[in-house]
């Protein structure tokens, strides 16, 4: 297993099996391309490091799932064919992005653990913390104080975030995927943990039914959000039926 560097050192990528890449693989928040070794050790696909994780240097500006796509989109020239697009969690938000803006260049999908749709809205930030905010905003409160507040109210991701990537984050949680779903060509499977708490095995069934051309789903037992970890045979067997 070897790093490659694409799109001009924007992005490292771990380099599994032998011959030309047939399988694009992109990995949840926080993780990286190495969460995919169990899975496609022996099979010809590149698991990129996306910007901000791993070797691959955060992105300069703000940006969200379909920004990702856009750099991401740079490696589908070391491919002679369209690649089974791979997707955990974020990175399957990017994949749907990518295979959205770029039909006929990507191969069949396989998602898990996508946080694609919303089963309810947004909630509402609680009074005292919009209380903190204004304070703030008045510089009444200090900004280690806001940040602390931040901090207690967030969640694990955005606590390890730091600087542009607690941004991104941020943009990432509030966005929508509605448009760009009926759009996606390619035939999509989804494979989800039955026990996956992060992104409600919900969410696959309501994805299932707005990929309009053509999806499948797979609900595995006693699996939870990592199936690319806790399920890794699983996830080959999908990532073969799409070659």
């Amino acid at each position: 297993m070897a790093l490659r560097s694409f799109a001009d050192g924007a992005l490292f990528a771990e380099v599994f099996g032998d011959g030309a890449p047939s399988i694009l693989a992109l990995h949840g928040w926080g993780r990286r391309g190495a969460d995919f070794k169990q899975s496609l050790h022996d099979l010809p696909a590149l698991a990129p490091d996306l910007p901000g994780f791993g070797a691959s240097p955060a992105p300069g500006s703000v940006i969200g799932a379909e920004g990702y796509a856009d750099i991401v989109s740079e490696m589908l020239e070391a491919f002679d064919r369209p690649p089974v697009l791979v997707g955990h969690s974020f990175g399957g938000r990017v994949a749907v992005c990518l295979a959205a803006k770029h039909p006929g260049r990507v191969g069949d999908l396989v998602l898990t653990g996508v946080p694609l749709v919303r089963q309810s809205p947004p909630g509402k930030p609680k009074l005292t913390f919009r209380i903190i905010r204004k304070l703030n905003d008045l510089g009444l409160l200090s900004d280690q104080r806001l940040e602390a507040e931040k901090n207690k109210r967030g969640s694990v991701d955005y606590r390890a975030a730091r600087g542009v990537m607690r941004d991104i984050l941020v943009k990432v949680v509030n966005e929508g995927y509605k448009d760009q779903m009926p759009r996606v060509e390619s035939h999509v499977h989804l494979i989800w943990g039955e026990d996956d708490n992060e992104v409600h095995p919900g969410v696959a069934r309501i994805s299932h039914e707005r990929f309009l051309h053509d999806s499948s789903l797979e609900l595995l037992p006693g699996v939870g959000h990592h199936v690319p970890l806790q399920a890794p045979a699983a996830l080959r067997r999908a990532v073969e039926a799409a070659l």
